[in-house]
């Protein structure tokens, strides 16, 4: 067996593993890098993130093509087939291994591709793929080896109709009928894609609102627009088995409801990649979701074993991953690059995107805040009449008397963008936090982002 030292040793090449190889790279430790896959880029690059947003990118594109009148004049509307819009996620998601390949490969940061399990607090032994095993120690180990789908024991994945987040990427064909089980960000965003593509879609939901820590107003805008793409959402609903056929799936509620659909798609839950790790050998125990326990400088109950991204929990967000990785790395290396990520903002990538950060009206309410509501809807807006993006809004939340953002909700065209300018002003100190920021300031004409100015003009207005 080959032994390897070195500083600090990180299980995971996703956005967490990213982000605290390059950290502790950059401070001059000694890094080595280990995932089980034979390319880098984690669950994010290869099953989550960029394949479902790149997917949504071109479902998006056909959406237009078919619904705008400017390309009637070109041709009729067209069909595309799932595999064929999969076609472009592959390109994306080559292009990404290729760049965060280089990122390892400058900062001279050593890879390994294997399975790697702890023999005790200072080495890990890493089975390769080629049959071997190697031996790396090291003085500090970040696990950042990510999430899958959840999948219960009664419920058959072998069965080649019934998929999970995970193998839908392999699915070959563009079934009429599906349902999706789960209707959490993960199931809202497949039903949001698969209804652009013609496909009828049930989205189950157990319980009574669709993403209900999003705020009650944009939740509700959600729910209208993919009803309004003919996807049928079933609320407080739960299975009771599902029934594999030849040519399609069964889903059995407990409410004696019955479903059938060509196939579907198992969005509920997810689980931490801890169960190959060796855990035991170091007395580190997973919680009944297979995530690590850690402190706010992202530190396992063993002092040398650091943790970030999905394998920790909330918020499960590739932005938030890279964040936690590198602080983890900052608490490591000791210069002044850990913090505690929780100022994070929620992006959401269904058909149109929802991005949000802050407090909503209803935490507001019971909070007993004062709180004034600015709005600007996108349907009045030159920039959205311009891109054919008629559908949203951009909502303010403010202190009514010392002004200060308290939240910002946006549903629509370029969301996840938006959100990042009232995300400035809220983070700013004092009096520097004010509504009136976005009145005081000019902003390019047309843009989308002037719907910031817009709003601020509302919410005021509404003042006396």
């Amino acid at each position: 067996m080959a032994v390897y030292n070195y500083d600090v040793v990180v299980l995971g090449s996703g956005p967490a593993g990213e982000g605290a190889a390059m950290n502790a790279a950059k401070a001059g430790r000694k890094v080595a890098m280990v995932d089980s896959r034979a390319l880098v880029g984690g669950n994010c690059t290869h099953l989550g993130t960029i394949p479902s947003k790149a997917l949504r990118h071109s479902v998006r594109q056909i959406m237009q093509y078919n619904t705008n009148p400017l390309f009637r004049q070109i041709g009729e509307p067209r069909w595309f087939s799932f595999p064929d819009v999969l076609k472009s996620a592959e390109r994306v998601i080559s292009k990404q291994v290729a760049s965060r390949t280089g990122y390892y490969a400058r900062n001279r940061i050593d890879t390994f591709f294997g399975t790697a399990s702890f023999a005790d607090e200072r080495s890990v032994d890493v089975v390769c793929l080629n049959g071997m095993v190697e031996k790396l120690v090291a003085k500090q180990f970040v696990v950042a080896t990510g999430s899958r789908p959840y999948r219960p024991a009664d419920v058959d994945f072998h069965h080649p109709r019934v998929y999970d987040s995970d193998t839908i990427l392999n699915l070959s064909h563009t079934p009429r009928r599906l349902i999706i089980y789960g209707a959490g960000v993960i199931g809202c965003e497949y039903a949001s894609i698969f209804s652009g593509l013609g496909v009828m879609v049930d989205l189950i939901d157990n319980r009574d609102q669709l993403l209900s820590f999003l705020d009650d107003e944009i939740s509700d805008a959600l729910s209208y627009h993919l009803r309004n793409n003919n996807i049928i959402i079933r609320h407080n609903e739960e299975y009771e088995r599902i029934e594999g056929l030849d040519h399609g799936v069964v889903l059995h509620l407990k409410s004696g409801k019955k479903i059938k659909a060509d196939a579907l798609l198992w969005c509920n839950g997810r689980t931490g990649n801890t169960d190959k790790l060796g855990l035991e050998n170091v007395g580190l125990k997973a919680n009944g979701r297979g995530q690590i326990t850690v402190d706010e400088h992202y530190r396992s109950e063993v002092s040398n074993i650091y943790a970030a991204g999905d394998v920790i929990g909330w918020p499960s967000l590739a932005s938030a991953a890279y964040d936690q990785g590198r602080s983890a790395a900052g608490s490591i290396v000791d210069n002044d690059s850990w913090r505690f990520v929780n100022d994070v903002p929620t992006g959401i990538y269904t058909i149109p995107e929802i991005s949000s950060i802050g407090k909503t009206e209803r935490e507001l309410t019971q909070e007993q805040i004062p709180y004034e509501v600015g709005k600007a809807f996108f349907k009045g807006m030159a920039r959205a009449q311009i891109a054919v993006e008629p559908v949203g809004m951009l909502k303010l939340l403010f202190h009514r008397e010392t002004l200060e953002l308290l939240g910002v909700h946006c549903f629509g065209y370029q969301a996840s963008e938006i959100v990042h300018i009232g995300q400035a002003i809220m983070s700013q100190k004092g009096e520097a936090n004010s509504i009136k920021y976005f009145v005081n300031t000019t902003f390019n004409y047309p843009t989308m982002a002037e719907a910031y100015r817009v709003a601020a003009f509302d919410g005021l207005n509404r003042l006396f």
